[in-house]
């Protein structure tokens, strides 16, 4: 038997959106202490922005409105996509934790679009 959302919390999408911004944390305390008020605030910025819009949209009325919130997590998460490229090009972080960094953000990616597109296919299906 399937679980039954009651929260964001529940989301698998949320979940895996919260350890993404712990490994986060932990990978850029280690970048130059020139880039905390730069490249270091910018990532951790949109890396919260993804289960923070998550939760937000999950609490509010309507469909759309929840639609609305994964569009924007959406957008921090391939902004983050950005700012992670640009830390490991001036070796900030190490060619392993990139990966599993890129891997962990691809598979949160998709799971918005999943979740978005079934969003989207219920209200269609509720339009006839």
């Amino acid at each position: 038997m399937e679980k039954q959302i009651q929260t964001h919390k529940d989301l698998v999408v949320w979940q895996k959106s919260i350890a993404l911004v712990t490994a986060i944390y932990k990978i850029t305390s280690t970048f130059p202490s020139s880039e905390l008020f730069a490249l270091t605030n910018q990532i951790r910025r949109c890396a919260t922005s993804i289960p923070a819009n998550i939760a937000e949209g999950s609490g509010r009325r309507t469909a759309n409105e929840l639609i609305q919130f994964l569009h924007i997590a959406l957008g921090s998460a391939t902004e983050l996509d950005t700012f992670l490229i640009i830390a490991n090009n001036l070796n900030y972080i190490d060619a392993d934790s990139f990966q599993q960094l890129d891997y962990d953000l691809a598979e949160i990616r998709r799971m918005l679009i999943g979740l978005l597109n079934s969003l989207k296919t219920k209200q269609t299906n509720h339009n006839y």
